[in-house]
């Protein structure tokens, strides 16, 4: 075989002259009968125009030309020149061409399902799944998954220069269900008895830091038996950290280096100091504990003004338990949205459990007009100062609990900025988020569920609070905060983490106040509450989504676009076909059987 000496995207002007030897495919075939054959020849490095001369050129080679076609896989041998006919601008390798002496055809290809070095319109996502051989041979995915691969290496190198130690965790553990179902994996040699794939590494942590190894990270794999959405796999990777002898804000600290040293490494951006933000501020006033901050159209309470209408919408709302009124205001939106318009946007809000989205406008003489603007005039000049209205302005009301309230005009917010193309292009709006409650109340399951995970300390201010509280009493409970704190850019939550636990009278009453009884807590996490006792350091740490930030990274919206074998929505890897029935008799050495039966018909 002709071994390269170079790749289809080395080769510039100070080549010429030179014999070499490239690797690839073909990426597209041109004869236009001028006694030249022009073929591109792509690896992932870039394009090479070659050229066979059919005057110079033996008739045998001439006649192997003739019979390439695109994704055929080939080396080829030839001397390096100026580019005939002019420079090709849109090609870094646009000033040369290399004029072929020797050709091996080093795979036939069958008529391939789709054209990777085509540009235009893709092919549907289940083509590309099915046939990701070639979908991978795409310049553009070759680009993305070059991104992640450069995002990993600038974790370990940056971790690895602030003396973080990588260490490999279980792949095979404890089932321990607190949240998304588990994977779950019978045991051979222990008939009955079941493995867990890890969602994640949180208890081998901490047990590292128990161990003594202060600084730890780790790029693991992860698996959550869950229904998926477009930005979720069943299998997924972290950027897993963890740190001893710390306090939030050495954690904080060191994360957001990485972070921004991160956009700045792969994007050339800059990126300012990162806000805090508390939990309450960006529910209260984004609607999300995800806040994208690249745009206003921010939540503003008006209860007190709504009161002082006989507005039932209004009155109803503030009569409930935490009822509320809140106001969205769009500067110059009176002139953008049409009845249809705020009527589809009332049935938008209906999904996130609002009974609709009554409307007013501002118009030229700066008085509130159409959609409920009658049943609001008693407040109607507050309403203005309160807000800033002006001429032009459109306002958009919620009205029901505040969860229900900030929920909907929260959704609704993020879809206004899209519909009226608010966010600018390019922005970066990076918060952490803290301060986040411990633990939220559940009226369907009349239990507690911790917001983070179980393993969350209170803050310091609180732990003394926390431990005399009343595990019934509900007040008490959610006034506690948590040590948790999440990294939002743009919307997107990328990494999320909390102090720990590391006093266990701390841990045991955290397990008694979600309902786990001593016999279940020492059943599933006895090897926590054990090391707990023999001097655990305080610690803390987060995990970044590394799908998430190749997807930020790249500029794709598809978290499958930064996996190279991703699952569809419904978990299925459409190439290898998984998960499929396997052999009774591996079932059998299981000890296990299924109980599914396929439906008739």
């Amino acid at each position: 075989m002709l071994k390269r000496t170079h790749t289809c995207g080395e080769l510039r002007d100070d080549h010429v002259g030179e014999t070499v030897i490239l690797n690839g495919w073909v990426n597209s075939y041109r004869d236009h009968g001028t006694g030249l054959i022009f073929i591109d020849m792509r690896d992932r490095y870039g394009l090479t125009q070659i050229v066979f001369d059919r005057e110079d050129a033996d008739q045998s080679l001439l006649d192997a030309a003739d019979t390439l076609r695109n994704e055929d896989c080939v080396a080829i041998k030839g001397t390096v020149r100026v580019r005939d006919g002019g420079p090709n601008p849109k090609l870094a390798t646009g000033t040369v061409e290399v004029v072929v002496v020797e050709l091996e055809v080093l795979a036939k290809t069958e008529n391939p399902p789709f054209l990777p070095g085509e540009k235009g319109s893709l092919p549907s996502e289940d083509r590309r799944l099915r046939y990701r051989y070639m979908d991978l041979r795409r310049p553009e995915m070759q680009r993305i998954l070059t991104i992640r691969h450069r995002t990993s290496q600038f974790a370990r190198r940056f971790f690895d220069d602030r003396g973080f130690l990588e260490i490999e965790t279980p792949m095979l553990t404890k089932s321990t269900p607190e949240g998304a179902r588990d994977f779950i994996v019978p045991s051979r040699l222990q008939p009955g008895s079941f493995y867990a794939l890890p969602q994640s590494p949180q208890l081998f942590k901490q047990i590292l830091m128990i161990s003594g190894f202060d600084r730890y990270i780790q790029l693991p794999r992860c698996f959550r038996d869950e229904d998926l959405r477009a930005d979720r796999q069943p299998d997924f990777t972290q950027i897993d950290l963890e740190m001893s002898f710390v306090d939030r804000d050495a954690v904080l600290e060191i994360m957001e280096e990485f972070a921004v040293g991160l956009w700045k490494s792969e994007l050339g951006v800059d990126i300012p100091p990162v806000q805090r933000m508390t939990y309450k501020h960006a529910m209260e006033t984004y609607g999300s504990d995800r806040p994208d901050l690249r745009f206003g159209l921010e939540l503003v309470d008006v209860s007190d003004l709504a009161a002082k209408t006989d507005f039932k919408v209004f009155t109803g709302a503030i009569e409930k338990d935490r009822g509320c009124v809140k106001v969205i205001r769009v500067p110059g939106g009176a002139a953008k949205f049409t009845r249809k318009i705020t009527d589809g946007y009332t049935e938008f809000v209906k999904q996130f459990g609002a009974g609709g989205v009554p409307t007013a406008k501002v118009n030229d003489a700066g008085e509130l007009e159409t959609g409920i603007a009658k049943f609001i005039e008693p407040i109607k000049s507050e309403l203005i100062e309160r807000l800033g209205l002006e001429p032009g302005d459109s306002v958009f009301f919620g009205a029901d609990t505040r969860g229900t309230v900030n929920r909907a005009l929260g959704e609704l917010r993020l879809k206004i900025a899209k519909d009226l193309e608010m966010i600018p292009e390019g922005a970066w709006a990076f918060c952490w988020v803290i301060d986040f409650p411990m633990f939220e109340w559940d009226e369907e399951t009349k239990r507690f569920y911790a917001l983070h995970h179980p393993f969350t300390a209170p803050t310091p201010e609180q732990t003394d609070e926390f431990m005399a509280c009343d595990i019934t009493d509900v007040d008490a409970v959610e006034s506690i905060l948590s040590s948790g704190y999440d990294l939002v850019v743009n919307g997107s939550e990328i990494g999320g983490g909390s102090i720990r636990i590391h006093r266990r009278e701390i841990q045991k009453k955290v397990f008694d106040l979600i309902g786990m009884s001593k016999e279940e807590a020492n059943a599933k996490f006895s090897f926590l509450l054990e090391a707990l006792s023999y001097g655990a350091p305080p610690h803390g740490g987060i995990a970044f989504g590394l799908d998430r930030l190749v997807m930020h990274l790249s500029g794709t919206e598809s978290i499958r676009d930064v996996i190279a074998f991703p699952k569809t929505q419904t978990g299925s890897d459409m190439m290898c076909d998984a998960p499929s029935a396997v052999d009774e008799k591996q079932l059998a050495e299981l000890f296990i059987a299924s109980t599914w039966e396929p439906e008739e018909g």
